[in-house]
Parts: C-alpha cells; structure tokens; sequence
C-alpha cells in the first residue's frame, strides 16, 4: 500500500514538469507585454527594459524556465510580477474558496441524485425512470455558464433572495453551489441508477426478499452498501474536477477562488502566478483523487487486497 502511495505521488512530477513548460512556452508567445500591464502603458523605454531586466524577461525562455524550475525544487513558487507576493501566499487565500464551493456542490449532487437514481433503479422501465433520465440528461448537457446567468437573473436581479457575485458568507454559495451541482446531479444520478439495477439483480437480494426482509430494508441497506463502491469514486473524480474546472462558474458569480485567480493572472500575463497557482492545483487534484482511491481501497476488500499485494 505505501509502495503504491509513494508511485502515485511520484507521477505528479512529470505531471508538473510537463504543465509548467507548457504554460511558460505559451505565455511567452501570446500577445501583450507584462511590463505594460504593470506601469499602464505610461512608461518611457529606458524604464520599460529596466523592469524587463528586474522580471527576466530580458533572458531566453529555456533559462528562465530552468530558473523558475530550480527555485521550484527549493520550494520557492516565485512571487507575482503584479502583486509582487509570494505564489504561494496568494494561492493559499484563494483556496479555501474553491475548496468551500466543491464541497457545496458534491453536497448538492448528493442529495439530489442519490435518492433519485435508487428510486429510478427500483422503478427502472417505468415512467418515473424515464423521467429522471431525461431531466439527468438535461441537466448534464446545460452549460454551467448559461444556468449562472439565469439563476443570477432570476433569484438575484429580480427576486433579490441570493447575492448575484462575491463571497459573503454561506448564502452566497447557494447559487454557485446548485450550477456546478446540476451537472454532477445528472452523472451522478445515471452512475446510482446503473450501479444499483446491478445489484438489485444479484440472487442475494432474492434470497433476502425470500425469507421475509421489506423492501426498504433490501433496498437501504444491503442493495445501497454494495452499489456505493462505483458511486464514490465518481463523486471523488467529481470533486477533483470541481476544483480544477470550477472557472467559469467563478468568473460568472465573481467567486473568489482559485479559477479566477488564474484568469486574472493570464490576463495580466503574470506567468509566476499562473505556472504556480496551476502547479499547486494540480497536485491538490492528484492528492484528492489519491485520497479517492484509498477510500475505494477502504470500502472495497478486493481492491484493498490488491493495493496489498502490489505494494509488496
């Protein structure tokens, strides 16, 4: 088990070597000038090639590159060309946010799908079923971008229940919260629904049915305990994915988290802050979907066994 905790953290490394240059190459060619950005466009020439000097940018990419990579072994993510504060510092602000509003969303998804894919199981061909998995299917193909907007337009604008932006405590969550959880409601609803017609099949639960157990029973605890296996993985990826895709639903409700961060800081140019606010996601992402496969391991003896077994 630890053999094989200590390979999946050891792929994060070409992981981030492979993220960084790409992000240095493609801030290096893209339009604008971080300098410019700094001093408003007001700077004469001599001063504009002095603060080039002071960033680097006077230097060729490969050794800036190497030196942001050598600083990165030292633990040193550089500090921002605007703020001119550490990565690090600004990343660690912005993360409880992003980390906040993911677990508002699997917490919607949740709620919502789980009883709805058990009830589409247990009425599966009927017209219950077909109704769920139309509205799944809905959800899963409305753009998070789109039901930002309307949910703003509708609950903020016009009946002013719910803030429209910014971070002010739970309620402003609540918005946010239901447009990233539809769209993990309608995955995840389909995977319990499919998940549980699996066991729902299985000659154990006739047996139980057999010999007298209620439905609920059969249902709730044994069908639900052994169908949970698939459906926590998904919500862990899910939640992986929240924290790294969660940037449009930031920009639209100016959410104070990481995806925006990286926004602001591409438009800015400000290549420290980007290249290390993306390498810190990255590794959050992979230590979460790490933790995944631990509980998966946990829940699931044969995968727990194998883990074992490999790590021999």
């Amino acid at each position: 088990m630890y053999r094989y905790i200590f390979n999946r953290l050891l792929l994060i490394i070409p992981v981030i070597i492979g993220v960084s240059f790409l992000i240095f190459a493609i801030l290096d060619q893209a339009p604008g000038d971080v300098v410019n950005v700094i001093t408003g466009g007001g700077a004469t020439q001599e001063e504009v090639e002095e603060l080039r000097a002071e960033l680097g940018l006077d230097r060729p990419l490969l050794v800036r590159y190497a030196e942001y990579m050598g600083g990165l072994l030292r633990g040193d993510l550089g500090k921002s060309y605007i703020s001119g504060r550490s990565v690090f510092e600004v990343y660690s602000e912005r993360l409880p946010a992003t980390l906040k509003l993911a677990v508002a969303s699997i917490l919607v998804s949740i709620i919502l799908s789980i009883p709805l894919g058990i009830y589409a199981a247990v009425h599966s061909g009927k017209i219950g079923d077909n109704v769920s998995m139309v509205a799944a299917l809905l959800g899963l193909s409305m753009p998070n971008f789109w039901l930002g907007l309307i949910l703003i337009i509708t609950f903020s604008l016009r009946l002013k229940l719910f803030p429209s932006g910014g971070d002010h405590g739970l309620i402003s969550l609540v918005l946010p919260a239901i447009t990233i959880g539809t769209g993990l409601t309608a995955t995840l609803t389909r995977i319990t629904r499919s998940s549980m017609l699996d066991v729902i099949r299985q000659d154990y639960l006739r047996t139980a049915r057999a010999k007298g157990v209620s439905e609920r029973k059969v249902i709730n605890k044994h069908a639900l305990k052994n169908a949970l296996i698939p459906i926590i993985t998904i919500i862990g990826t899910q939640f992986g994915n929240v924290i790294g895709g969660a940037v449009l639903t930031e920009t639209v409700f100016a959410w104070p988290g990481v995806g925006r961060l990286i926004i602001d800081s591409i438009y800015a140019r400000d290549i420290p802050m980007v290249t290390g606010s993306i390498i810190l996601k990255t590794i959050t992402i992979s230590i979460v979907l790490l933790g995944v496969d631990l509980l998966y391991a946990a829940v699931d003896p044969r995968v727990r066994a194998q883990y074992s077994k490999g790590g021999s």
